[in-house]
């Protein structure tokens, strides 16, 4: 029974699911899942990542753990972690990095936290014995401040769609049509609920596993101290619209079509995930992805590489144009620091709680 037959036999049974359900079926069903039996990264497969575009992202991210672990005041204990750590390649490219930061390595464990059995695999194979693996933030030993680093991990916690009708709120949900396909349909919602006001046509999201992630770091943080950064596309300020997509070959596709067998993701709404982190505590700020690596010297190292390397002038420029260009990468993803009140992390140190 293909993971198709099993929800459709599910919704038959039980009615329609919410899309949350939907995207949580389709990404970690341990038997059909796209993470859980063949995530597909990079250039060959279904989506490339940030770390993937240039070695200067993840060296960026490394120096400024490394300039964290300094403005913290050199703890001799500390967590160094990275959540939803794909192939491996950010993480690789962070310890080759903070390797030149005196001490950071001797004073850091190093932590990925990953569920995918097929990209462990990928993590062990790039980074050997030097990591640690754990399901989730809990596993990872508490007690010591910490250095998280999560990159495109938020949109792929499950959201709710709720959508505003010409009589009230509704939910939007997955279910079967006259033909018995997945469809997408709307479900009557109770009236007095706390979503805000909007235009009728217009699309609500709400992830409550983005905001109780937002949450546990906020907690966290607040009482061992540190920080981390969250780097994602979505939105920095409220708003609406329906960002669902599935993802394949680099093509966006029906995101009902062949479930489990695409990446389906949402965007990250950093203001519910800032708001939870507050509400423990801690402190954020949040930048674009092209203001924060510009601020943490993305220009100049793109110099350094190409007086190293001449012959490779066009391509670094390439890359450099992606990550950060306005059209490319740069105002669509944002970088979110979640972080103790007694110091800022580098790149923010105007930005805090703005």
């Amino acid at each position: 029974m293909s993971l198709r037959d099993r929800l459709s036999a599910l919704i038959a049974a039980s009615g329609p699911i919410s899309v949350a359900q939907y995207m949580t079926a389709c990404l970690h069903d341990p038997d059909f899942g796209y993470y859980a039996t063949r995530p597909a990264i990079g250039e060959n497969g279904d989506f490339i990542t940030a770390p993937m575009i240039s070695q200067m992202f993840g060296e960026l991210i490394g120096v400024w753990a490394a300039a964290s672990w300094e403005l913290m005041g050199q703890p001799d204990e500390l967590r160094l972690i990275e959540m939803g750590p794909g192939d491996g390649t950010l993480m690789g490219d962070i310890l080759k990095t903070v390797r030149h930061a005196q001490g950071f390595l001797d004073a850091a464990d190093v932590w990925l936290v990953e569920t995918s059995p097929p990209l462990r695999a990928l993590q062990a194979k790039a980074l050997g014995d030097r990591v640690r693996w754990a399901a989730s933030l809990a596993e990872v030993p508490a007690g010591a401040p910490m250095i998280l680093i999560a990159n495109e991990l938020l949109d792929c916690l499950p959201a709710r769609q709720f959508v505003r009708t010409a009589i009230g709120w509704a939910e939007q949900v997955v279910g079967l049509d006259a033909d018995g396909e997945l469809a997408f349909g709307l479900a009557s919602m109770p009236a007095g609920g706390l979503l805000p006001d909007a235009q009728p046509g217009q699309v609500f999201e709400q992830s409550a596993a983005q905001a109780a992630l937002g949450s546990e770091l906020g907690a966290r943080i607040a009482t061992d101290g540190g920080a981390a950064l969250l780097i994602d596309y979505g939105r920095a300020e409220p708003g609406f619209g329906d960002t669902l997509q599935a993802l394949r070959r680099h093509e966006k596709v029906d995101p009902l079509a062949d479930p489990g067998y695409a990446d389906l993701t949402i965007h990250a709404d950093f203001p519910a995930v800032m708001d939870a982190a507050r509400a423990e505590g801690a402190q954020t700020a949040i930048l674009t992805q092209g203001q924060f690596l510009a601020r943490m010297g993305i220009g100049q190292r793109a110099e350094a590489l190409v007086s190293a390397a001449p012959g490779r002038t066009g391509g670094i420029g390439r890359q450099l144009t992606r990550l950060i260009a306005a059209d490319e990468m740069g105002e669509l993803f944002k970088v979110c620091a979640i972080h103790s009140d007694d110091w800022t992390p580098p790149a923010f140190e105007d930005l805090a709680d703005e």
